[in-house]
């Protein structure tokens, strides 16, 4: 089989997209990976389709140029609102971190009510009610926007009373529901899953897309035969358009190590 060791190019709007690259990475030991986070101009969340669309297309553009073989939106706002564009601007393969998710997410409810926590851009698009229905006619969605958790996260505040308080105020509702199943539809939030865990005293399955994205990621690779040699050690490189200092603590709360790569910092301004 002849094999491809151009690296897979994942991106964020801003760290978020790290529990999407670790999972990939695990998985996927072999593989090369370029990490472009936006840290310049995140949170996506609050900005409009246009500009969503258009930082999307610029990223891309710029790990096309990286020479990567496939490119993972690894951010909720973004696959929502940008994932379809992308798939007509180039010719390689282009995965979400949606539809992983809420396969994951049916699984774990049963009959149950799925709750969804997001970005407003992300809840407001109605990507997950509509493909929760496609799928499930009859399962109950409850969605909510939680626009505060990206900053939280952003600002490594995981285990502060301003998290708490946060999730106190936005998810009082889904716990007096009852819900089966929560989906963390950001990939900021997962960093959040201790706190959040506790708030539901154990008692809701908690779905983050993170590792179902890794195994379509996978699949993907193996039905285009595009996968690297399996004796081969995955190299990492990190980019992000803003205070590569920051990205690199942050990072390590992330991935649980310290970034393996260099962390290079880009202007977004001149280079994308």
């Amino acid at each position: 089989m002849i094999m491809d060791n151009r690296p897979i190019g994942v991106f964020d709007s801003g760290v978020g997209g790290l529990t999407v690259f670790k999972e990939i990475r695990e998985l996927l030991p072999s593989e090369n990976l370029i990490y472009f986070g936006d840290t310049a101009r995140v949170p996506y969340g609050g900005k409009s389709l246009q500009v969503i669309q258009k930082f999307s297309s610029e990223i891309a553009g710029f790990l096309e140029m990286q020479n990567v073989k496939m490119i993972v939106v690894a951010c909720n706002t973004a696959s929502a609102l940008a994932l379809n564009k992308l798939k007509t601007e180039t010719s390689l393969p282009v995965i979400g971190v949606i539809d992983p998710g809420v396969r994951a997410a049916i699984k774990c409810a049963g009959s149950g009510t799925i709750g969804v926590i997001g970005t407003r851009a992300t809840i407001n698009s109605g990507v997950y009610q509509e493909r929760v229905s496609r799928l499930r006619v009859n399962l109950k969605l409850v969605a909510r926007a939680c626009p505060l958790l990206v900053p939280i996260v952003e600002e490594n505040l995981l285990d502060s009373d301003i998290a708490r308080l946060a999730l106190e105020m936005y998810l009082s509702d889904f716990k007096k529901l009852q819900i089966s199943a929560l989906i963390l539809a950001c990939t900021h939030y997962p960093l959040l899953k201790p706190l959040i865990n506790d708030f539901f005293e154990g008692r809701t399955a908690l779905v983050d897309s993170a590792s179902e994205t890794a195994r379509e990621v996978k699949e993907m690779l193996q039905a285009r035969r595009i996968t690297t040699e399996e004796t081969h050690r995955g190299c990492e490189q990190f980019y992000v358009s803003d205070s590569p200092e920051a990205f690199s603590a942050i990072a390590a709360d992330f991935l649980g190590r310290p970034v393996a790569g260099e962390c290079f910092l880009h202007s977004w301004q001149n280079d994308l």
